[in-house]
């Protein structure tokens, strides 16, 4: 049984374990929203099936589905691959989903966030989301696993730890008028040493550019463990994500970690720049309430959105030039774990990626 318990991680001994440590499976949801994702979501069904797919290969995988779609996902995805119905507005179960949390002793709780779509009524991207405000509570009662229920609206894409005290965000997103307006930055940065049980925040200022998440920090840098940090990069001056990614190097390069590690930086090069073209946003149907998406626009391509699973990193490929590179240095980088590239631009057109589709369970 699932219950909902009155005292904090912190004061419980329970802390947010870093994303490479050991998983007992990886979380996902199916998509369906016309209005996010083009032509009734078919092109991006297939993506997801190749990241549940792909992350199959390492650890188990579970793929919450609308009662509408439980047949086609059944057959979309392989028999290794658990489905459940589980009711959701879309599929960022990074955002929506639990942060899960364990102790010394190796058992495992869930912290439940506020959701309210990014921004709520002020900058949210739809509404209702009251489907996606249940998916924690109701992954936990599915897991059997007890639940604190934070005060704070966040998603999951706006933080990562190292494991050993550090958590690394962006003052963009969790500063966002949308968010937490009657919280300062004390407040939020309190509530995260609280629910995440960790010693130090690490604020870069601004996440990538045109990113409609206000700036969530997995699609700008991650630890990739503790003291080193992954960035994206460009080296092109008059790209507006430049003046972003520098002010994050100079940023990080001038912090330490918890434990009073200077951060090692690794750059690796964005893809693109990459844009919605014409047909893409024919596919695209116009709802009421809805973040509009028009022909020409940038979209928030990064490759540090990967996904760490049991022994391999899951990265999104863009069938671009900087491809192949990004591929290499991030094997190099984690020479233990096997890089697996997954072509990725569906899941980016629905406004992020590999990373925000994905949640883990330790």
């Amino acid at each position: 049984m699932s219950q909902t318990l009155p005292s904090t991680p912190r004061a419980d001994g329970f802390f947010m374990p870093a994303e490479f440590s050991p998983h007992r499976q990886t979380w996902m949801l199916w998509p369906q929203r016309p209005d996010t994702w083009r032509l009734g979501a078919k092109p991006a069904q297939k993506a997801f099936s190749a990241v549940a797919c792909a992350i199959a290969q390492f650890e188990p995988v579970t793929v919450g589905v609308n009662h509408n779609q439980y047949a086609n996902a059944r057959a979309m995805l392989p028999p290794q691959v658990r489905v459940v119905e589980l009711s959701s507005n879309d599929s960022w179960m990074r955002d929506c989903g639990p942060t899960f949390v364990i102790n010394a002793q190796g058992q495992t709780r869930g912290v439940d966030w506020m959701f309210n779509a990014w921004g709520g009524l002020y900058n949210g991207l739809y509404f209702p989301w009251d489907l996606d405000e249940m998916i924690a509570q109701k992954v936990l009662e599915i897991e059997q696993v007890d639940r604190y229920r934070a005060p704070l609206v966040l998603e999951g894409g706006s933080i990562h730890v190292d494991g050993e005290g550090t958590c690394l965000t962006t003052a963009e997103c969790l500063l966002s008028p949308g968010r937490n307006p009657h919280l300062s930055q004390q407040d939020i940065e309190n509530y995260l040493k609280e629910y995440l049980n960790i010693e130090k925040v690490l604020w870069i200022p601004r996440g990538v550019y045109n990113d409609e998440t206000s700036g969530h920090v997995d699609n700008l840098a991650c630890f990739l463990r503790p003291g080193e940090i992954a960035l994206t990069w460009t080296e092109d001056k008059s790209d507006p994500q430049y003046e972003r990614s520098a002010e994050a190097l100079e940023y990080l390069l001038s912090q330490t970690d918890a434990k009073g590690r200077k951060l090692t930086v690794h750059t690796i090069h964005q893809p693109g720049p990459l844009f919605l073209t014409a047909e893409e946003a024919e596919g695209i149907d116009a709802v009421a309430g809805a973040l509009p998406r028009r022909a020409g626009e940038r979209l928030a391509g990064s490759y540090i959105n990967f996904y760490f699973c049991n022994g391999g990193v899951i990265v999104p490929t863009f069938d671009d030039p900087h491809d192949a590179a990004a591929l290499t240095t991030l094997q190099r980088l984690l020479p233990e774990r096997r890089v697996v590239g997954i072509p990725a631009r569906e899941i980016l057109l629905g406004g992020g990626n590999i990373h925000c589709i994905t949640q883990q369970q330790p």
